[in-house]
């Protein structure tokens, strides 16, 4: 179709339009596009939610024999709590209580304000540093195995989390959010992100921030199937943990 015909017919749909038939049918194949994608976007939400209950309820009963060796073990080492509760925060700003197996000394959360200076990420909000002395001997073989996350498919599994989804930061991280930087909230946290399977914590906030967006703007099925994949040999290398 030339240029002059494309324009012919743009002219003969704009009049078209007019008639009270023509705006009739027109607002009949715009709703029928807005419930097709509407649909479209509700189904990719349901089939996500399914793949989320089921494999946390599986990874849940699968690995319960790891969560009480882990559990021994943390009640060994200082006959602290064995787990760690954080508020985070998630879809749309929404805050949630996060699990982890507690991988830190009982007094971490009160000798943070003492090591913020050390902070390895220079740009960004996050918080890395690679020999932090409070975490606990037992705390240093979770993190680097990344063990000391499993709790969390708990919280995928009662709706708070997702499987595959940007991590969940801590509100005082969201405070200093730019608007950019609040498009990681467009969706569900996750336990495994794109980036984490790129480096872990060795790639600063900004470049956390690029590869989340990324993944919002191009999510799909198979993209959610492949990054868990991808985390099993990211997870058991220990590369990039702390």
């Amino acid at each position: 179709m030339t240029g002059l015909d494309y324009e012919e017919l743009l002219v003969r749909r704009f009049q078209a339009a007019q008639g009270l038939g023509g705006r009739m049918r027109l607002h009949a194949r715009l709703l029928a596009r807005r419930l097709f994608w509407n649909w479209c976007v509700r189904s990719a939400q349901l089939t996500k939610r399914g793949v989320d209950i089921l494999f946390s309820f599986i990874a849940l009963v699968l690995l319960s024999p790891v969560f009480g060796l882990v559990a021994i073990l943390i009640k060994l080492e200082d006959r602290g709590p064995i787990f760690f509760k954080q508020t985070r925060v998630g879809q749309f700003g929404a805050e949630f209580t996060m699990f982890k197996f507690r991988s830190m000394c009982m007094d971490a959360e009160q000798r943070l304000k003492d090591l913020i200076a050390k902070n390895q990420h220079t740009q960004g909000v996050t918080f890395k540093l690679k020999d932090d002395p409070r975490i606990t001997s037992v705390g240093k073989w979770l993190r680097k195995f990344s063990l000391d996350e499993l709790p969390q498919f708990y919280n995928v599994l009662i709706g708070d989390m997702s499987l595959v989804g940007p991590r969940p930061p801590v509100p005082r991280e969201v405070a200093l959010y730019t608007p950019a930087d609040r498009r990681r909230l467009a969706v569900k946290p996750g336990i495994t992100c794109i980036w984490q399977i790129s480096g872990r914590a060795e790639i600063d906030f900004s470049g956390q921030v690029q590869l989340d967006v990324l993944y919002i703007e191009s999510q799909r099925f198979w993209t959610d199937m492949k990054i868990l994949v991808k985390t099993v040999p990211a997870v058991l290398s220990g590369k990039g943990a702390c």
